[in-house]
């Protein structure tokens, strides 16, 4: 059995957490705040245990909740007897990600298939943008059933 990790230990894995997904995008106060909350013993966490875990405002633990509010990475409940919002990750909140990651894919598909009718598809641009279109068509579809095969797997 692996030993209960300490408050700085806990501290440096939610930064080096918070530090991968910064490095994929996710705005870094988000990132920190997805950290907190998945390293939580309960699942849930109050703006107030947010603020006091990562050390920072009350105003930067309301942007970064809003935020994630607003992309359904996090929902918002109230806790029986609680006057508190507590904030939970949602339960495939990576499947979820990697899903938004995949209509900018099928985005990035479109676009480069759109720029390689305009400067024609025989040209070196039209050639070069329908590689690109091809590549991200292939990674969408793939990227799309392995979404599926994992809920598929994890639906309990």
């Amino acid at each position: 059995m692996v030993a209960e990790p300490g408050p700085e230990a806990v501290s440096q894995f939610v930064e080096r957490f918070a530090g991968v997904l910064a490095n994929s995008g996710v705005p870094t106060m988000s990132a920190r705040v997805m950290g907190a909350m998945l390293v939580s013993p309960t699942g849930t966490m109050t703006a107030a245990e947010l603020a006091e875990a990562l050390k920072i405002s009350q105003p930067a633990v309301s942007g970064a909740v809003r935020q994630l509010l607003q992309v359904s990475f996090i929902s918002r409940e109230r806790l029986p007897g609680s006057r508190k919002d507590h904030y939970r990750i949602r339960e495939d909140v990576f499947a979820a990600i990697l899903e938004r990651r995949n209509q900018a894919l099928g985005e990035w598909e479109s676009i480069s298939r759109s720029g390689a009718a305009l400067f024609g598809h025989d040209s070196p641009v039209g050639t070069r943008l329908t590689e690109a279109a091809d590549f991200f068509a292939f990674i969408h579809t793939d990227l799309e059933q392995m979404i599926k095969n994992w809920r598929a797997e994890h639906s309990q």
